[in-house]
C-alpha cells in the first residue's frame, strides 16, 4: 500500500510512539485523524507539530474507555472520508507496578480498559468503514509483556493486569485477521522496553528505578539498548508496504528482550 492519499487514524498521538508514527504518516501524505485524551501540557505541541507537516490532520480529544467517544469518533470519519485505510490501535495503559499508587483493583480495571478493551471497541466502530475499500490495514500495538509477564527484570516494569491485557490482544489480532480477509490485513506489532514506554523519556525509569535496575533491563537486551520511535516508525512502514501477504502475525520488535537472560554455552563434548 502507498501511504500517500490515504485515510489514517492513529490512537494516542499526543507524544511518543503514537506521535511519532502519525508524523511519519503525515510526511509521506496521509490524510489523517489523531487521538488524544491524557497528558494535556502536551497538547500544544502536539498541534503545532503536525501543523508544520502540511499533511491535512484532525486532533480529536477522546476517552477511548467510552462508547459514545468512539462512536464519535468513527462517525467523523464517515462522514468526512467515508473510509479508513490505516488503524494505528495504540492505546494502551502503562503497566508499571508502582508508578501509579499501590497496585489495587482500580490499576487493573484501567489497563485493562485501555490496553484491551478500548482496541476492541475501536475495531468494531471503523471495521465497516475498512472494508469500504479495496485494501486496509491494522496494526495493534502491544507488549512483550505477553511473553514475560511479571518475571525477572521485566517484574520492574510490567504487572499482571498489564501482561494479561496485552496478552489478549493476540486474539484480537487473530481473529480480525479473519474477519477482514481478504481485503483488511490485521497484524500485532509486539514492543519491548522503548525509550517512551518504561525507558528513559518515562517518570517511572526516572524517579522510580535505580541505576542497576535500569542497567538490568538494558543488559538483559540483546542488542544492548532501549528501543528507539525510528525503530517502530519503520517497523509500522514495512508492515504497510512491503508485506502484502502477512496477515494475523506478530512482529517482535523487542532487540532481543524476550531471549536475553539465556546464554549459550560451549556444544558438548562427545563421549564416543
Amino acid at each position: 500500500m502507498e501511504i500517500n492519499g490515504k485515510t489514517a487514524l492513529v490512537l494516542g498521538a499526543v507524544k511518543g510512539i503514537g506521535k511519532g508514527i502519525g508524523l511519519d504518516l503525515a510526511r509521506q501524505g496521509a490524510n489523517l485523524i489523531l487521538t488524544r485524551h491524557d497528558w494535556p501540557d502536551a497538547f500544544c505541541d502536539m498541534a503545532a507539530e503536525f501543523k508544520n507537516t502540511g499533511a491535512q490532520h484532525h486532533i480529536i480529544n477522546a476517552d477511548l474507555r467510552k462508547i459514545d467517544d468512539i462512536d464519535r469518533l468513527a462517525t467523523f470519519i464517515k462522514e468526512r472520508y467515508g473510509r479508513l485505510d490505516i488503524l494505528v490501535n495504540n492505546i494502551e495503559r502503562g503497566g508499571w507496578p508502582t508508578v501509579h499508587g499501590a497496585y489495587v483493583e482500580t490499576q487493573w480495571d484501567l489497563e485493562i480498559e485501555t490496553t484491551l478493551k478500548a482496541k476492541r471497541w475501536i475495531f468494531e466502530a471503523v471495521f465497516p468503514l475498512m472494508k469500504a475499500g479495496d485494501d486496509a490495514i491494522v496494526i495493534n500495538i502491544s507488549s512483550v509483556a505477553a511473553i514475560t509477564g511479571r518475571s525477572g527484570p521485566a517484574a520492574l516494569v510490567f504487572n499482571e493486569g498489564y501482561s494479561a491485557a496485552n496478552r489478549g490482544i493476540r486474539i484480537l489480532t487473530e481473529t480480525w485477521a479473519r474477519m477482514g480477509a481478504p481485503s483488511v490485513r490485521v497484524n500485532e506489532l509486539m514492543l519491548g522496553i522503548f525509550e517512551t514506554r518504561h525507558a528513559q523519556g518515562t517518570r517511572g525509569w526516572r524517579e522510580v528505578l535505580t541505576d542497576a535496575e535500569k542497567r538490568s533491563l538494558v543488559d538483559h537486551t540483546l542488542t544492548g539498548r532501549t528501543g528507539r520511535i525510528s525503530d517502530v516508525v519503520n517497523a509500522v512502514n514495512f508492515i504497510i508496504k512491503d508485506a502484502p501477504y502477512m496477515t494475523g502475525a506478530t512482529l517482535r520488535i523487542d532487540g532481543g528482550f524476550v531471549l536475553g537472560g539465556a546464554s549459550v554455552p560451549p556444544m558438548p563434548q562427545g563421549i564416543v
